[in-house]
This record gives structure tokens, sequence and C-alpha cells, in this order.
């Protein structure tokens, strides 16, 4: 009951019942659609150049000796009338610093590629560069890293395979499909 100012009073309405609850509204968890084909494709391309190129600098690590040995000769001949503990240092930062270099760019390209399969659309354009830069990288480190002989070549067909399968997977997350699948939500960035 509430007094109105007048002295009178006025009855007032029970409120409304609160509405049963209720099994047929989902959750708010979001629904991750399942990967496209072609996204798996691309995930496995990428995957097979990582073992293509993690192959190669196992087995430069494996035959760490004669390629030190073999940069030895190089740095000498580059660097006539240094110590043999400079030439020695020099051909070691040289080998390291090469591994290294290739390391860090497959690992950058595989935080990518996981940045792109948690739909991450400018993960995407991100793996632009960091393949350009792998092929610079490479270029570079061919110098120190390919041994003379029938294991060189080895080495070469090992990068060039692995260059291959990461550009095709690359192109793949260009299709229309992919796109689709990485289109942004509202609310996500």
């Amino acid at each position: 009951m509430a007094f109105q100012p007048g002295g009178e009073e006025r009855h007032r309405s029970a409120p409304p019942p609160r509405p049963g609850l209720s099994y047929s509204t989902p959750p708010p968890i979001p629904v991750v659609p399942p990967l496209p084909r072609v996204v798996r494709t691309a995930r496995s391309l990428w995957l097979f150049s990582f073992a293509a190129g993690l192959a190669v600098l196992l087995g430069s690590f494996v035959a760490r000796d004669s390629n030190l040995q073999r940069l030895r000769g190089l740095v000498a001949g580059m660097a006539a009338g240094r110590d043999a503990a400079s030439v020695s240092t020099t051909a070691e930062i040289v080998f390291w610093g090469s591994i290294s270099a290739l390391l860090v760019v497959t690992l950058l390209e595989a935080v990518a590629l996981a940045a792109v399969l948690g739909r991450r659309n400018w993960a995407r354009w991100a793996l632009l560069p960091l393949l350009a830069s792998h092929v610079l990288i490479l270029v570079l480190a061919s110098a120190f890293l390919v041994p003379a002989g029938a294991a060189g070549s080895y080495v070469v067909m090992l990068w060039g395979a692995g260059l291959l399968l990461a550009l095709a997977g690359l192109a793949l997350l260009f299709l229309p499909s992919a796109g689709v699948w990485l289109k942004p939500e509202r609310g996500r960035n």
C-alpha cells in the first residue's frame, strides 16, 4: 500500500513473475569454425617446410667440426696475416650466427603460422616479409653452411624444397576460402 499526498490509499499491483529457466539459450562461448581444407593444407605445407629447414640445421650441427674446419680455411684465405685464434673465433661466429639466424626466422614463421591458425588475419601478411627475409638469410648462410660435394647439393635441395613448400602454403593462405575463415568477427582485434 502506498499513501497519496491527499490521504488516499492506493494498492500497488504485484510485480510480474520472473521468467523460468531456459535450457535452450546457448552459453556465451564463441564457436570456432573448423579449419577449412585449404588452411589445413597450408598448415601441413608449412610444417613440412619447417621440417626440411630444421633437418638442414640439425645436419649442420652434427657436421659442425667439418663445417668449422672448412670455414677456418675460408676465413684464413680472406683475412691473410691473422693469427689462428682470431681465424677460429671468426669461423665460429659465422657458423653459429648463420645457424642462429635461420633458427630465429623459422621460429618467427612458426609463431606467425600459429597466429594464422588462431584466426588472426594480420599474421598471414606478416608471413610475407618473414618468408622474404628467410630467403635473404638463406642466400647469405649458403656461403657458410653449404659444404662442397654431394652433401652440399642435399642441403641446397632441402632448402629449396622448404622454400617451395612455404611459398605454396603462403599462397594457400591468400585464397578466398582461407580469407573468409580468417575474417575478423565483431569485437575481435
